[in-house]
């Protein structure tokens, strides 16, 4: 005899086999299990890291889905092959060094190699940023196809989360034709007073964006004649990381 409440919990994760996020509300509406049932499970859920609680008040699958076969294999792909790279650049600028995903209308930070920076980011592994916010999130939102971009922009609220946050829609897009110019892209202070970050985008097989790489650290060492050197590393470290994913320009 199967357990009632296990396979409701189960009816709840095989939601998000089709749903990037979704809302306490349209979990109800499309498993048509009892509001109070839904609740309890999603908090057992949250609890044992099977589903996360954005900003936005809508769950997605949590990070201890990483360690679960096909599911996210492309991450853990990206991840991999990303690992070693991100070791040698941040050898060689003794600056933090992210890789980050998309997963739904956020970007997860899913690995960082920081040994030699001694300032804290706001940075961390399993940490979400909105798509509009901070280099290696908008970076990603940059690269992603046209339709997609006006999508988000139509729907997205940009709020500030520090001195340097793009708030407004029109300095958001010449950010993100400059990134697509550029082929990289650079904040100050966006998520973090006085930090900044310059990143560039990953490409899949397929051409699309999959994943952005980014050198992090004060804001005071993202001036003048180190954007330029931060860039060509960063774009050459997203480069060879697409490379090895089956990308060809």
């Amino acid at each position: 005899m199967k357990n009632k409440t296990v396979v409701r919990s189960m009816d709840i994760l095989n939601l998000f086999i089709n749903h990037d996020a979704l809302t306490f509300q349209e979990i109800i509406e499309l498993s048509l299990i009892p509001k109070t049932s839904v609740y309890r499970m999603l908090l057992t859920l949250e609890e044992m890291g099977f589903v996360e609680k954005g900003i936005d008040s809508k769950y997605r699958l949590g990070l201890l889905f990483l360690t679960y076969g096909n599911l996210v294999s492309s991450r853990l792909d990206i991840r991999q092959i990303a690992y070693p790279i991100m070791l040698d650049l941040h050898k060689e600028l003794k600056e933090a060094i992210n890789l980050i995903v998309k997963q739904g209308e956020e970007a997860i930070y899913i690995e960082k190699v920081d040994v030699f920076q001694k300032v804290r980011l706001y940075t961390a592994i399993g940490r979400r940023s909105p798509l509009y916010t901070g280099a290696c999130s908008r970076v990603i939102l940059s690269f992603l196809q046209d339709d997609e971009i006006e999508s988000y922009l139509d729907q997205v609220e940009l709020k500030s989360f520090a001195l340097g946050t793009i708030t407004d829609k029109e300095t958001l897009k010449e950010s993100i034709r400059n990134a697509r110019r550029d082929g990289y892209t650079i904040s100050h202070s966006e998520l973090e007073n006085h930090t900044s970050a310059i990143a560039a985008p990953i490409f899949n097989h397929k051409g699309q964006v999959v994943g952005g790489i980014s050198i992090a650290g004060i804001e005071a060492n993202y001036q003048n004649e180190n954007i330029v050197i931060f860039a060509n590393k960063a774009t050459e470290a997203a480069n060879e990381i697409s490379k090895k994913l089956g990308y060809h320009k």
